[in-house]
């Protein structure tokens, strides 16, 4: 069975988040999140936020995402960092988006700090210096970067923190992406 939302194999695997002009239209970016990412829609984790600073991905609070004692699961908190830190790199560098031909985790740490119960929210952030860097890249160009992401449940009290190595790549001469 084929994934229906594997992007245009010929454009840059982040050129779904661009606007004509490489204007950054923030809406445009949430929505095409919780579009591209079949794992992440499949599980009902949603992006609610996205601009140049930071993102917002919410875990529902549903019984199936839990573990055998009650607790948010650990893998539905992973999922939830990941796409998190994953929206804020694309809205921090969304003017030069359509040149990104990937981003992927090269390495993950994860601290759980208190179990997770009900809604909980992961703001993910990456490294400013970083995104200096993916903004100035040539084509061709990889950068590694970091990024983070923290957990609060309902009541706001951090449950987890995560901390991702990335390295991204810009789309070659033609426009044609790389392979990680």
């Amino acid at each position: 069975m084929s994934n229906p939302s594997v992007l245009n194999p010929t454009a840059p695997g982040f050129a779904v988040f661009a606007q004509p002009g490489g204007a950054a239209d923030f809406a445009h970016i949430r929505r095409m999140a919780n579009t591209v990412v079949p794992f992440g829609a499949f599980v009902g984790v949603e992006v609610t936020e996205v601009d140049a600073d930071h993102s917002v991905v919410e875990i529902p609070d549903r019984p199936e995402l839990t573990n055998q004692f009650g607790t948010v699961h650990a893998g539905a908190q992973f999922l939830a960092a990941d796409i998190a830190g994953a929206c804020a790199f694309v809205g921090a560098t969304a003017s030069r988006i359509a040149d990104v031909a990937w981003l992927v985790v090269r390495d993950s740490w994860s601290s759980f700090r208190r179990p997770a119960r009900g809604l909980v929210r992961a703001v993910g952030t990456v490294d400013e210096r970083a995104v200096r860097q993916v903004l100035a890249a040539g084509p061709g160009e990889r950068v590694d970067l970091d990024g983070k992401a923290v957990l609060h449940d309902a009541a706001g009290t951090l449950v987890a923190t995560f901390r991702f190595a990335y390295v991204a790549e810009l789309a070659g001469p033609t426009g044609a992406p790389a392979a990680p």
